[in-house]
């Protein structure tokens, strides 16, 4: 997919709300290494250099895109090209962080034990995903990906649950790691605009969705019939504002 930091980046206080609720929920920790995993244009994984300035960080994501624009901040984070599915560390982490990527990721029950086999003894990994695929949002994106001439060609994308519910990641972690805290929350996001929601998930959800389509007349045809559901589910307050609640996972495990 090919990410657009300027579309990503409009809702940028939105999106990194979760980011320091995460971060503020860290056990106390002196980490030598880090990785930020699926950073994106680096902000997390700065202010995480900022926070133990001692520490090597790396930030890893799969978008050249993302990353042209981490790198134009100055800072001493270490940014890598690669793509997650295959990312395997050279050498144990003190702190494996990752704010809003692993969603995009399959086989989570390979992957969350990776990961902690992934951390040095005492290490954290700190994980927050989005948990709202069954919202409006969401359940309207699929249906009108179902409901078209595009039927055929969106199906492939579909991922309706690709976070599993918190007691399914309880389960895989608690046997591996001797701390585990695992909660959810929901942001009630106000947002402003003609089609904020619609503007929202076409910086994220919709990415793979309108990649598979073949050309702008069908993308436009599918967006307008995903606008015209979304406008009857998240309608404008008298003041202007269109509420979003947004439910996020956050877990925290330390090895």
């Amino acid at each position: 997919m090919a990410w657009d930091p300027d579309r990503y980046g409009r809702f940028e206080a939105l999106r990194r709300r979760p980011a320091h609720d995460l971060v503020a929920a860290l056990p106390p920790l002196a980490p030598g290494r880090i990785a930020d995993l699926g950073c994106g244009t680096g902000a997390l994984a700065r202010s995480l250099a900022e926070r133990w300035p001692g520490a090597h960080v790396t930030g890893i994501d799969g978008s050249p895109e993302m990353l042209a624009r981490a790198r134009a901040v100055p800072s001493p984070v270490a940014w890598v090209e690669a793509d997650l599915r295959a990312w395997r560390p050279d050498a144990p982490f003190d702190l494996v962080i990752s704010n809003a990527a692993l969603h995009w990721l399959d086989d989570h029950d390979r992957l969350f034990p990776a990961l902690v086999a992934a951390l040095a003894p005492d290490g954290v990994l700190a994980v927050q995903m989005p948990r709202n695929f069954a919202a409006p949002s969401h359940a309207l994106l699929y249906e009108t990906a179902r409901d078209g001439p595009w039927a055929d060609r969106l199906a492939p994308v579909l991922r309706t649950t690709p976070v599993d519910p918190p007691a399914v990641y309880y389960d895989r972690l608690a046997p591996l790691v001797r701390r585990l805290d695992i909660w959810e929350t929901e942001y009630l996001q106000p947002l402003e605009g003609e089609r904020p929601v619609l503007d929202w998930t076409r910086g994220t959800a919709l990415l793979p969705f309108l990649d598979a389509l073949p050309d702008d007349a069908t993308r436009d045809a599918f967006l307008a019939a995903y606008q015209a559901r979304l406008a009857t589910a998240y309608p404008r307050r008298p003041d202007g504002v269109t509420l979003f609640p947004f439910r996020r996972l956050f877990i925290v495990a330390q090895r």
